[in-house]
Parts: structure tokens; sequence; C-alpha cells
């Protein structure tokens, strides 16, 4: 469980603070957009009418969370579509990096790729206002999707058993990229960076802490991997 710093009351006149919020909502909010894409993307390697209509679904249910993002960065006074111009190049040149080859890596790459970027979100919440904190943390819920992975994938490896060293394989690939494009993000943008480690005024993760976060990320990296039947 991540160890929060609750803010105070009057969080969102610091404008550090501020800064920090709009950043993280802007990256969130592009990604939904760029989840969106992909799994619509996705819906064309489907094999069935199935598997078509249910990827078409994740997708949808995907951008219909970028309104509430928006419309709390808005509440802030920015502006949603310049919040999330910086994270553009980051984030496409991730999804470019990791292009699936088929039905199977889509699926793996929505589940366990989304689900570190999501799970190093959570961490952060800790440490945003309530009503932030709700926000991002609904608009991270997967809903109905971990289930429907994972019965996909399980049940391709249970027919053909040798997908399961190339989906292992793939899946570590899309660990690493993840990191380097969450390293990428913190080196570009000190706001997010400094909602974790603290300021001056406002108290975050030590060393030990952080230490720990990074333990808890793994952890639930390989239990996602575990989850679909693969070796982290």
């Amino acid at each position: 469980m991540a160890e929060s710093v609750e803010p105070d009351g009057v969080a969102v006149a610091d404008p550090d603070y501020r800064a920090a919020v709009v950043d993280l909502l802007g990256v969130i909010a592009y990604g939904e957009i760029s989840a969106f894409e992909r799994l619509a993307e996705d819906a064309k390697l489907a094999p069935t009418l199935e598997d078509k209509v249910a990827l078409a679904t994740m997708a949808a249910t995907e951008l219909g969370k970028v309104a509430g993002l928006h419309e709390r960065l808005a509440a802030l006074g920015a502006d949603p579509f310049e919040a999330m111009a910086p994270f553009r190049v980051a984030v496409d040149d991730f999804h470019r990096h990791t292009a699936p080859s088929d039905w199977l890596e889509g699926l793996v790459k929505a589940f366990v790729g989304d689900g570190l970027a999501n799970d190093f979100y959570r961490e952060i919440a800790a440490f945003l206002d309530p009503e932030t904190r709700d926000l991002v943390l609904s608009s991270l819920d997967d809903g109905d999707q971990a289930a429907f992975v994972v019965d996909r994938v399980r049940a391709a490896i249970r027919e053909q058993p040798v997908q399961g060293g190339r989906l292992a394989l793939w899946g570590r690939r899309l660990m690493g990229e993840a990191l380097t494009q969450g390293q990428r993000v913190a080196a570009d943008r000190d706001s997010l960076t400094a909602l974790l480690t603290g300021t001056v005024d406002r108290p975050g993760l030590d060393l030990a802490a952080l230490g720990r976060m990074f333990t808890r990320l793994t952890e639930h990296h390989q239990q996602r991997m575990a989850d679909l039947g693969l070796d982290a």
C-alpha cells in the first residue's frame, strides 16, 4: 500500500503542488487517449466478433475517462490540451517501441504495460488532495478488462503451450520499456518527482520509502504475469 501524505486543505493554492497535479492529470489523460487508440486498433486483430466487440468496448471506456480529467484540469485553471502536450512524445514513443505483432501481444500489453503505469500513478495519488486523488483512482479502474484478458491469454496458452514462453518474454520487454518511459517523464517533469520526494513545505518519501515503492511495483508486475500464467 502506498505511503500517503495528506495535503492540507489549501493544497491546490500552492503553485508547485498545482503544477504537479496538472502534470499528473495531463499525462494520465493523454495515456487514456492513447489507450483508446491502441485498443481500437488492436480490435482489428481480434479472432472472433465477440472479442472484437469486447476490445472496442474497452477502448470506449478508456476514452470516457478523459472528460472527468479535463474537467478537473479546467477547474484548476489549466488548458487540458496544453497539459497533455508535454507527454505526447514519451507516450507515443513507448507505444511505437511496443507495437504488438498479434492479438495476444496486444492483450498482454493492455494488462501488463498499462497495469505498471497505473500502479505508479496510484502511488503518486497517495500524495494528492482528496478530490484529485479520487478522480485519479477512478480513472485507473480497469473494470472487467483484467478478467477478460486473463481468460483469453490463459486459454491461448492451454491450447498452445509454446505461446507461454513467447508472451513471457514480451511481458518482460514491456516492463523494461515502461520503466524507461517513466524515468523519461520524471526527468522531464520535476513537479512529478517533487510529489514523491517532497519539498521544503511538503513531506515526501525518503530513500527507504522509495525503495519500498519500487518493490511494490515489481511485486504487482510479477502478480499480473502470474495471473496470465506467465513467468516474470
